[in-house]
């Protein structure tokens, strides 16, 4: 996500707002998102309230939900950065399973399926599922086989579509060898730009670094746990904006032509895209109305419908009438 096209030089004001980095610890508490290590046991909800609990704020929301003995990257987000969890709907995910076949299967055999459920893939949810179960295309981005045992446990690593079910992908692997599967374990190692070898925390680690904000005045454990909320739309097409149209957005207004410095050269018709400032904060969420050569060439047109906003009005200078 890095071709950039630019409409127009902008320079800004250093007295409004504050890039990501920035931020007064109470801000970076509000607008951040620990990479939590999700223990086997207990639901995401349930550790996204324990978070809540810790921190003692008012919200919090996870990015993409784990059933309860899975492990591994669980996104817990606080107050305004929950919602930007969305960005991560856009974004791929990574697991490493360990899938058991029901019989001995051929080694060859086994890599020769694992290649068939590369790229796009059917899946019906399951019926333990929050969305509806009807028949849906997700591409799988890449399989890489790890180890074989007794030919019949199948380590492997998938980087997959968001929304994918690898239970159910192991399930349709063992009907097509035709002895049957089934997922035996399974650890999340990447959502979106979460990884697992990047600030991936525990919950007693929360605990720690929150207890030393508290009794020792020291916030530098909780800077380095926490990401900003920016850290979501890494996969994600951005638009930056001018000083002076981020106080017209916050106000409710869509994204004029006119309004934009810079903006992503893949951005097409009726893409979810990333609205920024130049100090790299997140000014919105919002659905662009047209692609990026089009925006180009427009003087003064609404080229982005605006669905979320995360700066508060009068953050920036009311510079519109």
């Amino acid at each position: 996500m890095t071709d950039y096209d630019f409409k127009q030089e902008a320079n800004t004001d250093y007295n409004y707002g504050c890039r990501p980095n920035e931020r007064s610890i109470e801000e970076h508490i509000n607008k951040g998102i620990f990479n939590i290590d999700k223990p086997s046991g207990p639901t995401s909800h349930e550790v996204d309230n324990w978070v809540k609990n810790i921190m003692h704020v008012s919200k919090t929301g996870h990015g993409g939900t784990l059933d309860p003995k899975v492990t591994g990257v669980l996104p817990v987000a606080m107050n305004t950065a929950t919602k930007s969890l969305q960005f991560l709907l856009l974004s791929p995910k990574e697991y490493v399973c360990l899938m058991r076949l029901h019989k001995p299967v051929d080694e060859e055999r086994i890599m020769e399926v694992l290649d068939e459920f590369t790229g796009k893939i059917y899946q019906i949810p399951p019926v333990k599922s929050a969305v509806k179960r009807e028949l849906r295309v997700r591409n799988i981005y890449q399989i890489k086989l790890l180890e074989i045992q007794d030919n019949q446990d199948v380590l492997f690593r998938i980087k997959c579509e968001s929304g994918t079910y690898i239970r159910k992908y192991c399930h349709d692997i063992g009907e097509v060898l035709g002895c049957g599967a089934h997922m035996a374990e399974l650890r999340r190692t990447m959502a979106g730009s979460f990884e697992e070898d990047e600030s991936l925390t525990t919950l007693q680690d929360v605990t720690d670094a929150y207890y030393f904000y508290k009794e020792d005045g020291d916030e530098k454990y909780l800077r380095q746990l926490i990401q900003p909320m920016e850290y979501t739309t890494k996969y994600v097409k951005k638009i930056y904006v001018k000083d002076s149209a981020v106080d017209a957005i916050c106000h409710g207004a869509s994204l004029a032509s006119s309004g934009i410095v810079k903006l992503n050269s893949q951005i097409h018709e009726n893409n979810t895209v990333a609205v920024m400032t130049l100090k790299d904060e997140l000014l919105a969420l919002g659905q662009s109305l047209y692609n990026a050569n089009d925006i180009i060439s427009m003087d003064t047109k609404i080229v982005v419908k605006i669905q979320k906003v995360f700066i508060l009005p009068n953050t920036y200078p009311k510079m519109w009438k």
